[in-house]
């Protein structure tokens, strides 16, 4: 198998067993929990017979949280901070449309560059007007609930 390095890698709902990835994760949350001070973790390594795999903790601290994911029958998706999504990538990690989001590129809501006669987005980019969108959702929830209260129909 080619790992690709730099492009989003996608895990879909029941693609890995449930029980095998709860236990993963329990035993890595168990190691964490009785060593709290280690920077790195030294992992038995079967993979080549080069000795030790040394792993940095925040990083099984992430694979911990994926397998949390995957126990619960949900799918993940990691993608490289530094990566470029194709529109229709980035419709689909926002759940809408793909012709709100190239409504949502051309409004320049949302910045991307031209690939040829396509367009890139900037993962950092599409979780930043992500941000701004869910701040906003919530900003019109409140507002929504104080004219509510001052009409008197929610108490």
């Amino acid at each position: 198998m080619v790992m690709t390095i730099g492009t989003p890698k996608r895990l879909e709902p029941g693609q890995v067993d449930a029980e095998d990835a709860a236990r993963a994760m329990r035993r890595i949350r168990d190691y964490l929990m009785r060593h709290p001070g280690a920077a790195n973790v030294d992992l038995a390594s079967k993979l080549s017979g080069d000795g030790p795999l040394i792993v940095p903790r925040d990083v099984l601290v992430l694979f911990a949280s994926i397998l949390a994911q995957l126990a619960q029958g949900r799918g993940v998706t990691l993608v490289p901070i530094h990566a470029e999504l194709t529109t229709r990538e980035a419709a689909d990690m926002l759940n809408v449309s793909h012709s709100h989001l190239i409504g949502l590129i051309d409004s320049g809501r949302l910045p991307a560059r031209p690939a040829g006669r396509h367009r890139k987005i900037a993962f950092k980019d599409l979780m930043a007007y992500r941000r701004e969108s869910d701040a906003e959702s919530a900003q019109a929830m409140d507002d929504l609930v104080e004219l509510s209260e001052e009409m008197g129909l929610y108490e």
